[in-house]
């Protein structure tokens, strides 16, 4: 008969600890040395060539600075053109206006041709001392404008243009 061998129990917590040490240990150095050989290298990346689809050049922008001139370039600035007297040029007194005014609630002014809505608007609030509520304007024939204001609701047409002295 064959002699009997001597069979040998491993325990979990012999040779797997070691080995466990040594593979941080390597694992650590190799990161190490990794590091190493990088920071000897430098950071040198490969640049992509840019697809061009158009043949067209654009410069690239640059930083562009606030101006700060010495001295200003113009000695005095230029006094608007359109101020509120100049917007309302006077009141239209016609027959069709004054029924406007009683019917409508709606002053009739001839105006600065160059002058817009809202112009005629803020005009006639600063000049009289009333709240619009619309203005509808017109160009005549004899290349005047012609501005309908239309009054709030709050206002009496009848007793601005008193004030006023078309009527």
């Amino acid at each position: 008969m064959a002699p009997k061998e001597k069979t040998v129990k491993k325990t979990k917590s012999s040779k797997p600890v070691s080995t466990a040490k040594a593979t941080k240990a390597t694992k650590a150095k190799a990161d190490a040395l990794k590091a190493k050989k990088a920071v000897l290298k430098g950071v040198h990346t490969k640049l992509r060539t840019k697809v061009r689809t158009t043949v067209h050049f654009h410069r690239p922008k640059t930083l562009k600075r606030m101006r700060r001139p010495k001295y200003p370039r113009k000695s005095i600035p230029s006094r608007p053109k359109l101020d509120q007297y100049s917007i309302i040029k006077h009141p239209l007194t016609t027959e069709s206006a004054m029924k406007k005014i009683e019917d409508n609630n709606t002053l009739v002014f001839i105006v600065d041709l160059r002058a817009n809505k809202p112009q005629i608007k803020q005009a006639v609030k600063k000049l009289y001392n009333i709240d619009v509520a619309k203005v509808n304007t017109l160009v005549r024939p004899d290349c005047k404008k012609k501005a309908y204001v239309r009054l709030a609701p709050d206002f009496d047409a009848l007793d601005v243009a008193n004030k006023i002295g078309i009527i």
